[in-house]
């Protein structure tokens, strides 16, 4: 018997931070996260950098989703 309510919880976090702090997650969750950034310094004055922050947010949500979906487990 565990004094863990819900072991799994847990296990599912390792996983969870496992894959956020990955080098290829990492990356390009900066670099999109810098991309949205650049579209409101610079301005947002064209359809262009509302298409640019179109895909920039795309990106973003790319790669949280990919954080949070599910992984295939190894038996």
């Amino acid at each position: 018997m565990t004094t863990e309510p819900n072991p799994g919880v847990r296990t599912e976090r390792r996983a969870w931070w496992a894959r956020a702090l990955r080098v290829e997650w990492l990356g390009q969750t900066v670099a999109s996260g810098c991309w949205i950034g650049s579209v409101w310094v610079y301005g947002i004055s064209s359809t262009g950098d509302w298409l640019q922050l179109l895909a920039a947010c795309s990106w973003m949500v790319a790669n949280l989703a990919a954080l949070v979906g599910d992984e295939p487990r190894e038996s």
